[in-house]
Protein backbone atom coordinates (compact mmCIF):
# COMPACT_ATOMS: atom_id res chain seq x y z
CA UNK A 1 0.00 0.00 0.00
CA UNK A 2 1.32 3.57 -1.15
CA UNK A 3 1.34 6.29 1.23
CA UNK A 4 -0.88 8.02 -0.06
CA UNK A 5 -3.14 5.22 -0.26
CA UNK A 6 -2.50 5.30 3.43
CA UNK A 7 -2.52 8.85 4.16
CA UNK A 8 -6.11 8.41 2.85
CA UNK A 9 -7.41 6.03 5.18
CA UNK A 10 -6.15 7.08 8.06
CA UNK A 11 -7.41 10.55 7.63
CA UNK A 12 -11.12 8.64 6.47
CA UNK A 13 -11.29 6.98 9.73
CA UNK A 14 -10.40 9.70 11.78
CA UNK A 15 -12.70 12.50 10.35
CA UNK A 16 -15.36 9.49 10.61
CA UNK A 17 -14.78 9.50 14.35
CA UNK A 18 -14.89 12.99 14.14
CA UNK A 19 -17.83 13.46 12.09
CA UNK A 20 -20.27 11.13 14.32
CA UNK A 21 -19.31 13.05 17.73
CA UNK A 22 -19.63 16.36 16.07
CA UNK A 23 -22.38 15.66 13.92
CA UNK A 24 -24.69 14.34 17.08
CA UNK A 25 -23.77 16.55 19.41
CA UNK A 26 -24.59 19.74 16.83
CA UNK A 27 -28.22 17.53 16.19
CA UNK A 28 -28.42 17.71 20.11
CA UNK A 29 -27.57 21.30 19.84
CA UNK A 30 -30.14 22.29 17.45
CA UNK A 31 -33.41 20.13 18.86
CA UNK A 32 -32.30 21.76 22.01
CA UNK A 33 -32.21 25.39 20.47
CA UNK A 34 -35.44 25.23 19.04
CA UNK A 35 -36.95 23.78 22.14
CA UNK A 36 -35.32 26.84 24.17
CA UNK A 37 -36.58 29.49 21.56
CA UNK A 38 -40.03 27.68 21.78
CA UNK A 39 -40.23 28.19 25.40
CA UNK A 40 -38.68 31.67 25.58
CA UNK A 41 -42.06 32.56 22.39
CA UNK A 42 -44.43 30.90 25.00
CA UNK A 43 -42.80 32.81 28.15
CA UNK A 44 -42.12 35.93 27.59
CA UNK A 45 -41.17 36.95 31.03
CA UNK A 46 -37.72 34.90 30.59
CA UNK A 47 -36.42 38.07 29.16
CA UNK A 48 -35.91 39.68 32.92
CA UNK A 49 -34.08 36.29 33.67
CA UNK A 50 -31.04 37.09 30.53
CA UNK A 51 -29.21 39.36 33.02
CA UNK A 52 -29.10 36.50 35.33
CA UNK A 53 -28.31 33.96 32.87
CA UNK A 54 -25.33 35.68 31.59
CA UNK A 55 -23.91 36.10 34.91
CA UNK A 56 -24.25 32.51 35.91
CA UNK A 57 -22.71 31.66 32.45
CA UNK A 58 -19.83 34.15 32.89
CA UNK A 59 -19.04 32.91 36.38
CA UNK A 60 -18.75 29.43 34.59
CA UNK A 61 -16.55 30.11 32.03
CA UNK A 62 -14.05 32.25 34.72
CA UNK A 63 -13.57 29.03 36.15
CA UNK A 64 -12.76 26.99 33.83
CA UNK A 65 -10.07 29.43 32.81
CA UNK A 66 -7.50 28.42 30.00
CA UNK A 67 -8.61 31.07 27.82
CA UNK A 68 -11.92 29.18 26.62
CA UNK A 69 -14.27 32.45 26.93
CA UNK A 70 -12.18 33.49 23.43
CA UNK A 71 -14.43 31.08 21.55
CA UNK A 72 -13.31 31.08 17.82
CA UNK A 73 -10.18 33.11 18.39
CA UNK A 74 -9.42 30.74 20.38
CA UNK A 75 -9.65 27.92 18.17
CA UNK A 76 -8.24 29.47 15.32
CA UNK A 77 -5.30 30.58 16.61
CA UNK A 78 -4.90 26.59 18.17
CA UNK A 79 -4.54 26.13 14.52
CA UNK A 80 -2.05 28.32 13.94
CA UNK A 81 0.02 27.26 17.23
CA UNK A 82 2.65 24.84 17.13
CA UNK A 83 0.68 22.42 19.76
CA UNK A 84 -3.00 22.43 18.03
CA UNK A 85 -4.94 21.88 20.97
CA UNK A 86 -8.30 22.97 22.74
CA UNK A 87 -9.48 22.53 26.28
CA UNK A 88 -12.23 19.62 25.87
CA UNK A 89 -14.29 22.04 28.45
CA UNK A 90 -15.15 24.20 25.69
CA UNK A 91 -17.84 21.92 24.25
CA UNK A 92 -19.98 21.79 27.34
CA UNK A 93 -19.56 25.45 27.95
CA UNK A 94 -19.75 26.88 24.68
CA UNK A 95 -23.49 24.36 23.97
CA UNK A 96 -24.86 25.31 27.62
CA UNK A 97 -23.92 28.84 27.46
CA UNK A 98 -25.24 29.14 23.93
CA UNK A 99 -28.77 27.41 24.89
CA UNK A 100 -28.73 29.70 28.11
CA UNK A 101 -28.62 32.92 25.65
CA UNK A 102 -31.29 32.09 23.61
CA UNK A 103 -33.75 30.99 26.47
CA UNK A 104 -33.60 34.49 27.72
CA UNK A 105 -33.45 36.45 24.76
CA UNK A 106 -29.91 37.30 23.83
CA UNK A 107 -29.28 38.25 20.27
CA UNK A 108 -26.59 35.85 19.03
CA UNK A 109 -26.09 32.80 16.41
CA UNK A 110 -24.95 29.10 16.53
CA UNK A 111 -21.91 28.83 14.43
CA UNK A 112 -19.78 29.29 17.02
CA UNK A 113 -21.06 26.73 19.19
CA UNK A 114 -20.68 24.10 16.20
CA UNK A 115 -17.47 25.26 15.45
CA UNK A 116 -15.87 25.31 18.91
CA UNK A 117 -17.81 22.09 19.81
CA UNK A 118 -16.29 20.66 16.40
CA UNK A 119 -12.04 21.86 17.37
CA UNK A 120 -12.71 20.69 20.92
CA UNK A 121 -13.58 17.52 19.83
CA UNK A 122 -11.16 17.14 17.39
CA UNK A 123 -8.69 18.23 19.88
CA UNK A 124 -10.27 15.58 22.47
CA UNK A 125 -9.55 12.85 19.69
CA UNK A 126 -6.14 13.48 19.62
CA UNK A 127 -5.38 14.07 22.96
CA UNK A 128 -7.42 10.57 24.50
CA UNK A 129 -7.40 8.42 21.64
CA UNK A 130 -4.36 9.02 19.27
CA UNK A 131 -1.81 10.35 22.21
CA UNK A 132 -2.57 7.94 24.52
CA UNK A 133 -3.11 4.35 22.94
CA UNK A 134 -0.48 2.76 21.47
CA UNK A 135 -2.48 1.03 18.33
CA UNK A 136 -2.68 4.98 17.03
CA UNK A 137 -0.02 6.88 15.27
CA UNK A 138 0.34 10.09 17.81
CA UNK A 139 -0.64 12.92 15.44
CA UNK A 140 2.37 15.71 13.33
CA UNK A 141 2.04 19.12 14.51
CA UNK A 142 1.13 19.90 10.72
CA UNK A 143 -1.52 16.71 11.10
CA UNK A 144 -3.02 17.84 14.38
CA UNK A 145 -3.56 21.57 12.74
CA UNK A 146 -5.41 19.91 9.86
CA UNK A 147 -7.48 18.13 12.66
CA UNK A 148 -8.76 21.00 14.59
CA UNK A 149 -9.38 22.47 10.73
CA UNK A 150 -11.53 19.20 9.80
CA UNK A 151 -13.39 19.65 13.50
CA UNK A 152 -14.47 23.51 12.46
CA UNK A 153 -15.43 21.83 8.74
CA UNK A 154 -17.44 19.62 10.45
CA UNK A 155 -19.46 21.93 12.73
CA UNK A 156 -19.96 24.12 10.10
CA UNK A 157 -21.71 22.02 8.10
CA UNK A 158 -23.63 20.22 10.36
CA UNK A 159 -24.87 23.58 11.70
CA UNK A 160 -26.09 25.03 8.13
CA UNK A 161 -26.64 22.25 6.02
CA UNK A 162 -24.03 23.32 4.15
CA UNK A 163 -20.78 21.07 3.41
CA UNK A 164 -18.91 22.23 0.82
CA UNK A 165 -19.12 26.07 2.50
CA UNK A 166 -18.35 24.44 5.78
CA UNK A 167 -14.86 22.69 4.12
CA UNK A 168 -14.13 26.03 2.50
CA UNK A 169 -14.83 27.58 5.27
CA UNK A 170 -12.41 26.33 7.68
CA UNK A 171 -9.85 26.52 4.46
CA UNK A 172 -10.35 30.32 4.11
CA UNK A 173 -11.09 31.96 7.43
CA UNK A 174 -7.20 31.21 8.79
CA UNK A 175 -5.77 33.88 6.96
CA UNK A 176 -7.41 36.64 4.98
CA UNK A 177 -7.09 35.93 1.76
CA UNK A 178 -5.25 33.13 1.11
CA UNK A 179 -6.88 29.05 1.32
CA UNK A 180 -4.68 26.54 3.66
CA UNK A 181 -5.82 24.19 0.63
CA UNK A 182 -3.51 21.14 2.14
CA UNK A 183 -6.02 20.87 4.24
CA UNK A 184 -9.38 20.61 1.90
CA UNK A 185 -9.30 16.40 1.70
CA UNK A 186 -9.96 16.01 5.36
CA UNK A 187 -11.92 19.12 5.94
CA UNK A 188 -14.35 17.81 3.07
CA UNK A 189 -14.61 14.39 4.46
CA UNK A 190 -15.03 15.52 7.98
CA UNK A 191 -17.88 18.21 6.19
CA UNK A 192 -20.16 15.66 3.80
CA UNK A 193 -20.18 13.52 7.33
CA UNK A 194 -20.80 15.50 10.15
CA UNK A 195 -23.95 17.12 7.82
CA UNK A 196 -24.71 13.51 7.12
CA UNK A 197 -25.08 12.50 10.67
CA UNK A 198 -27.03 15.66 11.70
CA UNK A 199 -29.34 14.93 9.19
CA UNK A 200 -29.61 11.35 10.22
CA UNK A 201 -30.44 12.51 13.77
CA UNK A 202 -33.92 13.94 11.39
CA UNK A 203 -32.42 17.74 12.22
CA UNK A 204 -33.93 19.70 9.14
CA UNK A 205 -32.33 22.62 8.10
CA UNK A 206 -34.34 26.14 7.38
CA UNK A 207 -35.19 25.56 3.83
CA UNK A 208 -34.54 29.58 1.48
CA UNK A 209 -36.49 30.62 -1.32
CA UNK A 210 -34.66 29.45 -4.64
CA UNK A 211 -33.54 32.74 -6.46
CA UNK A 212 -34.37 32.91 -10.04
CA UNK A 213 -35.66 36.15 -10.20
CA UNK A 214 -32.90 38.52 -11.70
CA UNK A 215 -31.00 35.39 -12.91
CA UNK A 216 -30.34 36.24 -16.82
CA UNK A 217 -26.55 36.60 -17.04
CA UNK A 218 -24.90 39.40 -15.89
CA UNK A 219 -28.12 42.07 -17.32
CA UNK A 220 -25.89 45.22 -16.39
CA UNK A 221 -28.23 47.33 -14.76
CA UNK A 222 -28.98 44.60 -12.17
CA UNK A 223 -25.37 44.03 -12.21
CA UNK A 224 -24.62 47.53 -11.21
CA UNK A 225 -27.51 47.43 -8.81
CA UNK A 226 -25.60 44.47 -7.10
CA UNK A 227 -22.82 46.51 -6.84
CA UNK A 228 -23.94 49.41 -5.29
CA UNK A 229 -25.81 47.29 -2.48
CA UNK A 230 -22.60 44.99 -1.99
CA UNK A 231 -20.96 48.43 -1.46
CA UNK A 232 -23.18 48.83 1.33
CA UNK A 233 -23.48 45.47 2.66
CA UNK A 234 -19.53 46.08 3.06
CA UNK A 235 -19.45 48.81 4.84
CA UNK A 236 -22.59 47.65 7.12
CA UNK A 237 -20.05 44.28 7.97
CA UNK A 238 -17.48 46.58 8.85
CA UNK A 239 -19.77 48.53 11.10
CA UNK A 240 -21.19 45.65 12.79
CA UNK A 241 -17.18 44.34 13.83
CA UNK A 242 -16.14 47.53 14.53
CA UNK A 243 -19.32 48.42 16.59
CA UNK A 244 -18.72 44.57 18.62
CA UNK A 245 -15.01 44.86 19.16
CA UNK A 246 -15.68 48.24 20.48
CA UNK A 247 -17.82 47.58 22.77
CA UNK A 248 -16.15 44.40 24.11
CA UNK A 249 -13.32 46.72 25.04
CA UNK A 250 -15.31 48.68 26.94
CA UNK A 251 -16.88 46.37 29.08
CA UNK A 252 -13.72 44.84 29.52
CA UNK A 253 -12.01 47.94 30.48
CA UNK A 254 -14.80 49.35 32.43
CA UNK A 255 -15.85 46.46 34.47
CA UNK A 256 -13.35 44.24 36.14
CA UNK A 257 -15.32 41.25 37.12
CA UNK A 258 -16.69 39.10 33.98
CA UNK A 259 -19.59 37.84 35.12
CA UNK A 260 -20.67 41.40 35.66
CA UNK A 261 -20.46 42.41 31.67
CA UNK A 262 -23.57 40.35 30.51
CA UNK A 263 -25.47 41.80 33.44
CA UNK A 264 -24.97 45.08 31.95
CA UNK A 265 -25.82 44.00 28.33
CA UNK A 266 -28.84 42.24 29.43
CA UNK A 267 -29.97 45.37 31.09
CA UNK A 268 -29.24 46.94 28.07
CA UNK A 269 -31.12 44.62 25.80
CA UNK A 270 -34.49 44.20 28.21
CA UNK A 271 -34.14 48.44 27.74
CA UNK A 272 -33.69 48.58 24.02
CA UNK A 273 -37.19 45.85 23.75
CA UNK A 274 -38.81 48.11 26.19
CA UNK A 275 -38.24 51.01 24.56
CA UNK A 276 -38.75 50.22 21.03
CA UNK A 277 -41.52 47.91 22.12
CA UNK A 278 -40.78 44.99 19.80
CA UNK A 279 -38.90 41.35 20.58
CA UNK A 280 -38.01 41.14 16.57
CA UNK A 281 -34.52 41.66 17.57
CA UNK A 282 -33.86 39.16 20.15
CA UNK A 283 -32.76 35.34 19.67
CA UNK A 284 -31.53 34.12 15.95
CA UNK A 285 -34.08 36.25 14.44
CA UNK A 286 -34.24 33.21 11.89
CA UNK A 287 -38.51 33.08 12.24
CA UNK A 288 -41.24 33.79 14.30
CA UNK A 289 -44.53 32.50 15.33
CA UNK A 290 -45.90 36.39 15.48
CA UNK A 291 -47.64 37.48 13.01
CA UNK A 292 -46.03 40.41 11.08
CA UNK A 293 -42.51 39.93 12.93
CA UNK A 294 -39.54 40.49 11.18
CA UNK A 295 -37.45 37.65 10.58
CA UNK A 296 -34.75 36.27 8.15
CA UNK A 297 -37.38 34.40 6.03
CA UNK A 298 -39.67 37.46 5.88
CA UNK A 299 -37.45 39.53 4.94
CA UNK A 300 -37.13 37.56 1.66
CA UNK A 301 -40.68 38.99 0.83
CA UNK A 302 -42.16 42.47 -0.27
CA UNK A 303 -42.19 44.39 3.40
CA UNK A 304 -40.90 41.97 5.32
CA UNK A 305 -38.29 44.32 7.02
CA UNK A 306 -38.47 47.68 8.41
CA UNK A 307 -35.82 50.40 7.12
CA UNK A 308 -33.80 49.84 10.05
CA UNK A 309 -34.17 46.44 10.95
CA UNK A 310 -30.49 45.63 9.83
CA UNK A 311 -29.03 48.54 12.26
CA UNK A 312 -31.14 47.77 15.24
CA UNK A 313 -30.31 43.81 14.85
CA UNK A 314 -26.73 44.89 15.08
CA UNK A 315 -27.32 46.80 17.65
CA UNK A 316 -28.72 44.42 19.85
CA UNK A 317 -25.87 41.53 18.84
CA UNK A 318 -22.79 43.85 19.32
CA UNK A 319 -24.11 44.16 22.72
CA UNK A 320 -25.15 40.85 23.46
CA UNK A 321 -22.01 39.58 22.16
CA UNK A 322 -19.70 42.41 23.41
CA UNK A 323 -20.79 42.01 26.79
CA UNK A 324 -19.94 38.49 26.97
CA UNK A 325 -23.14 36.31 26.24
CA UNK A 326 -22.12 33.15 23.49
CA UNK A 327 -23.61 31.44 20.32
CA UNK A 328 -22.13 33.25 17.75
CA UNK A 329 -22.55 36.13 14.84
CA UNK A 330 -23.20 34.56 11.90
CA UNK A 331 -27.04 34.09 12.06
CA UNK A 332 -27.19 37.88 13.32
CA UNK A 333 -25.39 38.26 10.08
CA UNK A 334 -27.63 36.48 7.81
CA UNK A 335 -30.57 38.67 9.64
CA UNK A 336 -28.82 42.17 9.04
CA UNK A 337 -27.92 41.11 5.29
CA UNK A 338 -31.39 40.25 4.79
CA UNK A 339 -32.88 42.99 5.95
CA UNK A 340 -31.05 45.68 4.25
CA UNK A 341 -31.02 43.86 0.78
CA UNK A 342 -34.96 43.99 1.50
CA UNK A 343 -34.32 47.57 2.42
CA UNK A 344 -31.91 48.69 -0.96
CA UNK A 345 -34.29 46.31 -3.27
CA UNK A 346 -36.85 49.02 -2.28
CA UNK A 347 -34.95 51.61 -3.13
CA UNK A 348 -33.26 50.62 -5.60
CA UNK A 349 -36.59 49.00 -7.63
CA UNK A 350 -34.78 45.75 -7.69
CA UNK A 351 -35.78 42.27 -6.91
CA UNK A 352 -36.16 41.91 -3.04
CA UNK A 353 -35.38 38.04 -2.90
CA UNK A 354 -32.41 38.38 -4.95
CA UNK A 355 -31.10 41.18 -3.01
CA UNK A 356 -32.08 39.26 0.12
CA UNK A 357 -30.20 36.63 -0.26
CA UNK A 358 -27.01 38.88 -1.55
CA UNK A 359 -27.45 40.73 1.43
CA UNK A 360 -27.56 37.09 3.67
CA UNK A 361 -24.17 35.87 1.95
CA UNK A 362 -22.65 39.12 1.27
CA UNK A 363 -22.34 40.57 4.82
CA UNK A 364 -21.58 37.42 6.66
CA UNK A 365 -18.74 37.42 3.80
CA UNK A 366 -17.24 40.72 4.51
CA UNK A 367 -17.62 40.50 8.43
CA UNK A 368 -15.65 37.00 8.33
CA UNK A 369 -12.78 37.87 5.47
CA UNK A 370 -14.77 34.47 3.87
CA UNK A 371 -15.63 35.46 0.37
CA UNK A 372 -15.35 32.00 -1.51
CA UNK A 373 -17.45 29.82 1.35
CA UNK A 374 -19.66 32.50 1.24
CA UNK A 375 -20.15 31.98 -2.29
CA UNK A 376 -20.51 28.62 -2.13
CA UNK A 377 -22.67 29.07 0.60
CA UNK A 378 -25.06 31.02 -1.12
CA UNK A 379 -25.63 28.46 -4.65
CA UNK A 380 -25.75 25.53 -1.52
CA UNK A 381 -29.04 27.73 0.23
CA UNK A 382 -30.38 29.64 -3.11
CA UNK A 383 -29.31 27.65 -6.14
CA UNK A 384 -27.23 28.34 -9.02
CA UNK A 385 -29.56 30.08 -11.11
CA UNK A 386 -27.86 33.95 -9.58
CA UNK A 387 -24.34 32.21 -8.95
CA UNK A 388 -22.70 35.46 -10.88
CA UNK A 389 -24.46 37.90 -8.93
CA UNK A 390 -23.69 35.98 -5.46
CA UNK A 391 -19.88 36.15 -6.45
CA UNK A 392 -20.20 39.43 -7.36
CA UNK A 393 -21.81 40.47 -4.25
CA UNK A 394 -19.16 38.55 -1.99
CA UNK A 395 -15.92 39.74 -3.45
CA UNK A 396 -17.15 43.45 -3.39
CA UNK A 397 -18.39 43.19 0.03
CA UNK A 398 -15.26 41.66 1.16
CA UNK A 399 -13.88 44.46 -0.38
CA UNK A 400 -15.43 47.13 0.93
CA UNK A 401 -15.25 45.79 4.74
CA UNK A 402 -11.65 46.50 5.05
CA UNK A 403 -9.43 45.43 7.44
CA UNK A 404 -11.55 44.93 10.10
CA UNK A 405 -13.55 41.08 10.70
CA UNK A 406 -15.21 39.42 13.94
CA UNK A 407 -12.29 36.65 14.32
CA UNK A 408 -9.37 38.59 15.65
CA UNK A 409 -7.34 36.21 15.44
CA UNK A 410 -7.69 35.60 11.56
CA UNK A 411 -4.02 36.38 10.25
CA UNK A 412 -3.33 38.63 7.26
CA UNK A 413 -1.79 37.64 4.24
CA UNK A 414 0.91 39.29 4.50
CA UNK A 415 2.30 38.57 7.79
CA UNK A 416 1.87 35.86 10.55
CA UNK A 417 0.37 38.26 13.09
CA UNK A 418 -3.47 38.37 13.82
CA UNK A 419 -5.72 41.17 12.03
CA UNK A 420 -6.78 44.41 14.09
CA UNK A 421 -10.21 44.23 16.06
CA UNK A 422 -10.33 47.80 14.63
CA UNK A 423 -9.35 49.22 11.30
CA UNK A 424 -9.14 53.46 10.68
Amino acid sequence: MTGVARSLIRWLLLTTLLALVTGSAVALFLAALDAVTALRFSVPALLWCLPLGGAAVAAAYARAGRGVERGNNLVIDAIHAADGRVSALLAPLVLVGTLVTHLFGGSAGREGTAVQMGGSFASAIDRHLLTRWRAFTPLSATDRGVFLQAGVAAGFSAVFGTPWAGAIFALEVLRVGRLAHGALVPCLMAAVMADQVTLAWGIRHTPYPAITSGSEWLALPLLLQVVGAAMCFGLASRLFATGTHALSLAFTRSIARPWLRPVLGGVMVIALTQLLGTRDYLGLGLSSPEPGAVTILSSFSDGGADRWSWLLKGVYTAVTIGSGFKGGEVTPLFFIGATLGNTLAVLMQAPVPLLAALGFVAVFAGATNTPIACTIMALELFGVRAAPYFAVACATSFLCSGRVGVYTAQRRRDHDTAAPATSP
